[in-house]
């Protein structure tokens, strides 16, 4: 698996950004969405990232400065035929480890509840994320939960 700063404009990257929204869309009431499109992909605030095998797309993660001593995780979704493989856990790992070298001290994340967030909850948790208060721009719709890693 080679990791490497994202392409937005590949046609594999772009099909995998559609689904991650749909997906976000299908999966949230209205209102409680905070998703990043591929024009706030592409803001100088934030480093993205994808995971690839040869040629073949197996995911993306997106991390977001918020503040000079804070990052964001964004936009983690992995390629379905790659799901349970490694693929999120290996850009975790990464985006940990470009926040570390910024020299920041938390990391935060914004998702939602129910079943089909709860592997990414359970990813997020093995990795040392812990439940907190709500951060940045959010509001508390009830709906999402706001997770924060310490270094």
């Amino acid at each position: 698996m080679n990791i490497v700063e994202g392409d937005l404009e590949s046609q594999q990257v772009l099909v995998l950004l559609r689904t991650h929204l749909a997906g976000m869309h299908e999966n949230s009431p209205p209102g409680s969405v905070y998703a990043l499109d591929l024009s706030a992909l592409k803001a100088p605030e934030v480093s993205f990232y994808t995971a690839w095998h040869e040629k073949i797309l197996l995911g993306m993660g997106a991390l977001k400065e918020i503040a000079s001593d804070a990052g964001e995780i964004k936009s983690m979704r992995t390629n379905a035929a790659y799901v349970r493989k490694g693929v999120a856990a290996a850009l975790l790992d990464h985006m940990l480890g470009i926040a570390r070298q910024r020299g920041y001290r938390r990391v935060s994340l914004e998702t939602g509840s129910g079943p089909a967030f709860e592997p990414a909850l359970s990813l997020y948790r093995k990795y040392g994320f812990v439940n907190g208060d709500v951060f940045s721009d959010y509001k508390q719709t009830g709906f999402s939960q706001f997770l924060h890693f310490y270094f």
